[in-house]
């Protein structure tokens, strides 16, 4: 490829004599054209990552060269002869001699330390001019420098980012001298200058890079170039060697005992591979990107063979084969960081061998056929494994209770002996012994699994649980693979045990009330094994598989119900505070009754809080936990004091707050008053509405009433409108009071979309005289409690001419959608699609017999104003909401309403099914529906 390119080029870039610029473009872009043309052919025929890339590289190199030669044959035509000598330079990953397709190109020019300026700016004018220019309008990406070589190391002194980017250089045209001299001078400079001080700041990138992408390979959408065992971990490991030892590839690394020839080996297919999955992004990229979403991974991998005709199990072949190649990458490098870190003397003074043999005095402790050394772990024999292969599982008890690491060579002997753990060791008492051992050292278990899955051992030994590895889980919340998850939720439950968050600590009180508290992290541990066999139903397959392994591991009757029970349950109580209200006595009851016992109870209530907090970061927040703690409390209530003793303290406690506010003689307020609000509202309302906020509504409606008199009809009455600000849970919650009307519900979300402000959730309650008290929890576009005045302005006035005047609020809606997209960059029409495709927008319109409520269940795609169609589409249809509950993940709106036929009428399913039609049809326009409604 490279020899065709260059030959293409003595044809194509004959800048020989006078050659206008516009001919030079029009030759370039012609060159650029055609051989990108053929680059991709030879990917598509199947060329390696780094054939393309350099292939790339060497087509800019021909095409600078050409530029370059004309630039300086004008100069010296117009001048007689340059003023100095200068070379052109390419640096960072061109440098290297690799470009995938939308990679920048870094240049440099490179003149002598000697020149003033005023000598050297109009030859550096001139060749930017006819160099760049031309670049730029062939719509090529470069960067570019000027500078004389002192001013070159004197930037390298003072930022590590442009001494990094020198370490790679290579000449591209100009003074053959000038760039030797330059190279030999800043190879010494490079291992001179501070070593270890570069050294140390590399180490700490990685950590600050792998922190910020995740701290696992198994992302579901990984950044192939930035994320953990991307190229950016076989870059930093040749950085890192070239400073320390001079070397200019990988490959040196072996004849110096840094690298074993297998590892080489290795470590350069894992990056080849990824790098012909960058060059296939490119190709089928607009602009530069190096994230694998999951919209792009069944082209993606479509485009690099993997030909399956199901796009799901062509996706979960792919990304095996990623996920291998970049575990490799981040394995070997961050092996080699420790090592090259060990010591910052020169390899001639103090070899890794000597290094290793110093460490070998330090105090050491000999256990079951390993030496404790330190922090580490050492074999004390290669045929330890062999002896006794129950010690594959041995060793990481050892690991857990020492405090320690398997030493490099002690980890590939363990992956070396994988294939010791038979049936035998499986079943082997003291393996199982010891494996139970591990899972029962509350706040310590997940270092210890994530090492033995690291190696190959938990796959082995659990082998239901190997069909998790690589598992790319085709749903939209899930931001890792399915073993990296199940391993998440189980640090998450280290964090509970350590108390690491103050919100932790009621978790760990409901986890001391159960009789084995640890038994949390073997239902963690196989709470997700059916995702093994698929997404669908995988919460009673993992039942199923589940009880095999539990008997296998000795688990007690009592203890296997629980864990077989919380396995085949663990999505229902996030799922039943997302679709119910939460303060409905009759949600408690419900729920109750559904699982039975107080301790699967407390299980599952620690069990979902682990599993949304593994599942992603972002994923839970304060609001959710009000809810999940509201439901999990009433629900133990119930549980343990039974139905009729929650109705008498309920009613004792509605008792209490009536004669609380009596007492408290709220001004303004008569006791008549605050006992016809008693009077007005249902019980459920008081229970879980604390005095203050029923004193607000209290004045809040008092404020309605004396308005009467000065409005022209009941019509006509103006809102009463009440902004606090909850810092502690990041939201505001504002109170309206108004008189109850036809679509008051979907009006007030439609005054909450034309402020510009999202809604979290909202509590819709009506007195027996058709006051309406309605709270909204709601958060600005970016989060986070309203600060804009300007917002809670622009909604009353909306409320005023959506109440009064039944304005249409959707114009308006529109418009604040567009300034939103405009502030916040977002293209809505293609984030539409792309989500669309991820995520199939749901419609459940039913019966809920058990509470006797008609319930409408939407998951889609969120949008400004989405709220105020669906409500208004429900209110169009006939029915009335009592209850919403708001909420958005990720831009996907779920959204659960209550909702009543405004004509007091028996629902029956024909008109359910119309509504659910007419929803579907709001959240999917392009698609048609026709299940029956549930």
């Amino acid at each position: 490829m490279i020899g065709r390119i260059k030959k293409h080029a003595l044809d194509r870039l004959d800048f020989a004599g006078d050659v206008s610029a516009a001919k030079r473009l029009s030759a370039c872009k012609t060159f650029i054209r055609l051989e990108s043309a053929m680059i991709r052919m030879r990917h598509e025929a199947g060329a390696s990552g780094r054939e393309v890339a350099r292939g790339r590289a060497t087509m800019i190199d021909v095409l600078l060269s050409h530029l370059f030669q004309y630039a300086c044959d004008s100069w010296r035509h117009a001048h007689g002869t340059e003023p100095l000598p200068v070379c052109l330079v390419a640096i960072g990953g061109y440098g290297r001699g690799e470009l995938s397709p939308h990679s920048d190109i870094d240049i440099m020019f490179l003149f002598p330390s000697e020149v003033g300026r005023k000598q050297l700016e109009p030859f550096q004018e001139h060749l930017v001019n006819e160099i760049l220019y031309i670049l730029w309008d062939c719509g090529l990406k470069i960067g570019h420098s000027s500078r004389t070589v002192d001013e070159v190391f004197a930037e390298a002194r003072n930022d590590i980012q442009t001494k990094t980017a020198l370490l790679e250089t290579r000449r591209l045209a100009g003074s053959e001298s000038l760039y030797e001299t330059f190279a030999s001078a800043y190879r010494s400079f490079s291992q001179e200058d501070n070593p270890r001080d570069y050294l140390t700041r590399r180490l700490n990138g990685q950590r600050e890079r792998r922190a910020r992408y995740g701290q696992t390979v198994f992302l579901q959408e990984p950044d192939i170039k930035n994320g953990v065992g991307g190229l950016r971990d076989y870059h930093n490991i040749l950085w890192m060697a070239r400073v320390k030892l001079g070397i200019d590839q990988l490959d040196d690394l072996v004849a110096q005992d840094y690298l074993r020839p297998g590892e080489l080996r290795d470590i350069n297919r894992a990056y080849d591979f990824l790098l012909r999955v960058r060059n296939e992004l490119h190709f089928n990229s607009r602009h530069a990107t190096d994230l694998l979403n999951l919209e792009s991974q069944p082209r993606i991998a479509f485009g690099l063979g993997y030909v399956n005709d199901d796009p799901l199990a062509r996706v979960e072949q792919f990304m095996h084969d990623y996920y291998h190649a970049a575990q490799t990458i981040h394995r070997t490098a961050r092996n080699l960081e420790n090592r090259l870190a060990l010591t910052l003397e020169p390899p001639s003074r103090l070899s890794l061998r000597d290094t290793l043999r110093i460490s070998r005095h330090q105090k050491t402790k000999r256990i079951d056929g390993f030496i404790h050394r330190g922090k580490e772990l050492v074999a004390s024999s290669p045929d330890i494994f062999k002896a006794d292969p129950a010690r594959l599982i041995r060793v990481f008890r050892h690991c857990q209770q020492l405090d320690a690491q398997p030493d490099f060579a002690l980890q590939n002997l363990i992956r070396g002996s994988l294939p010791l753990i038979t049936r035998h060791v499986i079943n082997s008492p003291d393996a199982i012994v010891s494996f139970r051992s591990i899972l029962q050292e509350a706040g310590a278990v997940f270092p210890i699994l994530d090492l033995m899955h690291e190696l190959g051992v938990l796959g082995r030994f659990i082998p239901e649980f190997d069909g998790l590895t690589c598992r790319v889980q085709h749903e939209f919340y899930h931001r890792y693979t399915a073993d990296i998850h199940t391993l998440n939720a189980i640090r998450e439950l280290d964090a509970i045990f350590n108390r690491l968050e103050p919100i932790t600590h009621k978790y760990l009180a409901a986890l001391h009330e159960t009789p084995n508290p640890t038994l949390l992290y073997l239902i963690l541990l196989l709470h997700d094994i059916g995702k093994a066999v698929g997404i669908k139903g995988h919460a009673d397959t993992g039942a199923e598989l589940a009880l095999p392994v539990l008997r296998r591991l000795g688990v007690g009757e009592a203890d296997c119900e629980i864990v077989v029970f919380i396995i085949k349950q663990h999505l229902i109580m996030a799922r039943f505070w997302q679709r119910h209200d939460v303060d409905d006595p009759k949600t408690a009851s419900i729920f109750a009754e559904a699982l039975g016992d107080a301790n699967r109870l407390r299980y599952l209530y620690v069990h979902t809080y682990c599993d949304a907090r593994g599942t992603s970061t972002d994923l839970w927040n304060s609001y959710k936990d009000t809810l999940h703690t509201t439901l999990y409390r009433a629900t133990l209530e119930h549980l343990i004091h039974g139905g009729e003793a929650i109705e008498t303290k309920n009613s004792g406690l509605t008792q209490m707050k009536r004669q609380e506010l009596l007492a408290k003689k709220i001004p303004g307020i008569g006791s008549d008053e605050i006992t016809a609000h008693f009077n007005l509202l249902p019980e459920r309302y008081f229970i879980h509405t604390g005095t203050d906020e029923i004193s607000l509504h209290l004045e809040m409606v008092n404020r309605l009433l004396r308005s009467i008199n000065t409005a022209d009809s009941i019509g006509t009455l103006r809102p009463i409108i009440d902004w606090k600000n909850d810092l502690n849970r990041g939201l505001t919650v504002v109170n309206v009071v108004t008189w109850d009307r036809a679509g008051l519900f979907y009006k007030l979300a439609g005054a909450f979309s034309v402020a510009g402000l999202n809604i979290l959730g909202a509590k819709v309650i009506s007195r027996a005289d058709h006051i309406a008290i309605d709270t909204f929890y709601v958060v600005e576009p970016g989060g986070g409690a309203v600060e804009n005045h300007g917002a809670t302005e622009v909604f009353a006035r909306t409320v005023e001419q959506a109440l009064v005047a039944n304005r249409d609020l959707y114009p308006d809606i529109l418009a604040q959608a567009k300034k939103v997209s405009q502030r916040y960059g977002l293209d809505l029409k293609n984030g539409m699609e792309a989500l669309q495709s991820a995520f199939p927008p749901s419609i459940e319109v039913y019966h809920e017999l058990a509470m006797q409520r008609t319930i409408v269940e939407i998951q889609a795609r969120d949008h400004l104003g989405l709220l105020y169609q669906l409500s208004k589409s429900i209110y169009d249809h006939g029915f009335d909401i009592t209850f919403a509950r708001i909420g958005t993940e990720r831009g996907i709106a779920i959204d659960t309403f209550y909702i009543e036929s405004t004509d007091g009428e028996q629902i029956d399913e024909t008109r359910l099914h119309t509504l659910r039609d007419a929803l579907h049809a709001l959240v999917a326009p392009e698609q048609t529906s026709e299940a029956p409604a549930a």
